[in-house]
């Protein structure tokens, strides 16, 4: 199991608990849960492949994304007590979370000879359509647009990945950079408080 692989399923399993954390305090029953859990974890990556046209899709052609989804499940409802405090580790796992998806997302864009920014997009929508899926099945207004520089710390390492690409990287230390962009962006504006501009006005607004 290569540490790319990895990453992606502890990514898996953080959105998975995150999304099931968010179902049991809705007071969703245990199908509402498992199924919050599942869309927040692998939507991203399944709207992307119906987009690209990819099949199998990415939880049907490796099993191991049900059964992380379903530890982190059990996980949830037996240690809600011990796992809800943590929420400094679950933003830590997050956040690898979604530098992984999002260059996975990235490279399976370019496998599928998609235009680099097409395949961009499809990694910005690998690592953050989950979560907005989950705002919507629970009525809430997705994360994304309303706070916080998510995607766009996203997009920021995509174009880093697509630009040492270019410059003829070797893969492993190309992902690892651009995943490490995303990492840091994220942590930063989260630690800061960084967001980005909001439109009050129109530009003749007075």
């Amino acid at each position: 199991m290569n540490i790319i692989y990895t990453l992606d399923i502890a990514g898996t399993f953080a959105f998975a608990l995150s999304g099931a954390l968010v179902a049991k305090k809705e007071n969703f029953d245990a199908f509402g849960v498992i199924i919050i859990a599942f869309v927040t974890a692998v939507g991203g990556g399944m709207l992307r492949d119906v987009l690209i046209n990819a099949h199998p899709i990415n939880w049907i052609a490796d099993l191991n994304y049900i059964w992380t989804i379903l530890a982190a499940v059990f996980v949830m409802f037996f240690f809600k007590s011990k796992v809800a405090p943590l929420s400094k580790t679950m933003f830590l796992f997050d956040t690898i979370g979604i530098s992984v998806f999002t260059l996975l997302g990235l490279q399976k864009g370019l496998n599928f000879n998609l235009h680099p920014f097409v395949a961009l997009i499809m990694g910005m929508v690998s690592a953050v359509f989950g979560g907005v899926l989950r705002d919507v099945l629970t009525r809430e207004v997705p994360l994304i647009f309303k706070k916080e520089i998510y995607a766009s710390a996203c997009l920021a390492g995509g174009v880093v990945y697509l630009l040492l690409g270019y410059l003829g990287l070797q893969e492993n230390l190309q992902f690892i950079v651009s995943a490490t962009v995303i990492f840091l962006i994220r942590f930063i504006s989260v630690k800061y408080h960084f967001e980005l501009p909001k439109i009050k006005n129109d530009i003749f607004g007075k």
